[in-house]
């Protein structure tokens, strides 16, 4: 292996885009060993940042079942980022989703908040809400899973 390593150009661009299209603050990619990160500029990374307590609790914690204990399954959808969920639009209001509503694909679920930045998450596929696998104002990490939807 050799100790220089190229700089892929159109990888740090679509990386870079991926960045703009999530509102993510920074971007790791590895590939071969070989490993690229990408930060915007002025963006800190959400990880040391204290998230504020929220006003009220919305919804009842995440029942338990199978999907509880399969992050890999294949309807979950996962957190696109580190920060805080919140299961409504605001305290006083109902949530979003929840389980047994059918939702359509694009359709908000669920809001994280990081930065001081409310960030939509939206749903990969249309499908059934099986599951919120979150409470409100509880603290995620990247790839947590969310809900399930089938």
């Amino acid at each position: 292996m050799s100790d220089s390593f190229d700089i892929d150009a159109d990888l740090v661009r679509k990386l870079a885009d991926l960045l703009s299209e999530t509102g993510l603050g920074e971007i790791e990619y590895e590939d071969g060993g070989k490993r690229i990160r990408v930060a915007m500029p002025g963006i800190a990374a959400p990880a040391g940042v204290p998230a504020p307590a929220p006003a009220a609790a919305v919804a009842a914690p995440a029942p338990a079942g199978p999907a509880a204990e399969e992050p890999g399954h294949p309807g979950a959808v996962t957190a696109p980022m580190v920060g805080t969920v919140y299961l409504a639009q605001a305290p006083e209001d109902p949530p979003i989703v929840r389980a047994g509503d059918s939702v359509s694909e694009g359709q908000t679920l669920m809001l994280i908040e990081a930065m001081k930045t409310f960030n939509e998450v939206k749903a990969p596929r249309a499908g059934t809400v099986t599951q919120i696998a979150v409470s409100n104002g509880q603290p995620v990490e990247f790839g947590e899973m969310l809900a399930v939807i089938e």
